[in-house]
């Protein structure tokens, strides 16, 4: 008798425990697939976030050296604003220096000839004032 009602257990026994063993995998498999697929999730997420913030950076650095570029046109074109109104007055003094220059020569050459030790005073105004009191005085 103990035979057989031994027995009945021990065949029992192993299906249950395989039955275990095989509900133990299977939850092992779900818990790795249920981590594996949050991680997926997770990686996707860092990923499209990466992608979103990257494309956002992207953007506003291509903003960037648009207003850039835009600045640098329009720093040429103060320059050669500059540069003319710059030349434009060099030309006016050159016309000035040319204008002159005939009567510096002509002022010098009238100055040569005062030069000679004698004073040019005129006849009248403080100072033939004051020579006219010392004579009388």
């Amino acid at each position: 008798m103990d035979t057989p009602t031994s027995a009945a257990p021990d065949e029992k026994t192993p299906p249950a425990e395989s039955a275990l063993a095989t509900q133990l995998s299977k939850s092992e498999t779900q818990e790795k697939s249920k981590t594996s697929g949050s991680l997926e999730v997770s990686a996707e997420r860092i990923s499209s976030s990466v992608a979103r913030l990257t494309s956002n950076s992207i953007d506003e650095l291509q903003g960037l050296v648009s207003e850039l570029q835009k600045m640098q046109e329009f720093l040429k074109s103060e320059v050669n604003n500059v540069q003319r109104q710059i030349d434009s007055a060099l030309a006016g003094i050159n016309i000035i220096v040319e204008t002159i220059s005939p009567w510096k020569s002509i002022a010098g050459a009238g100055s040569q000839t005062h030069s000679s030790g004698t004073r040019n005073v005129r006849a009248g105004g403080p100072a033939a004032n004051i020579e006219q009191r010392m004579r009388v005085g």
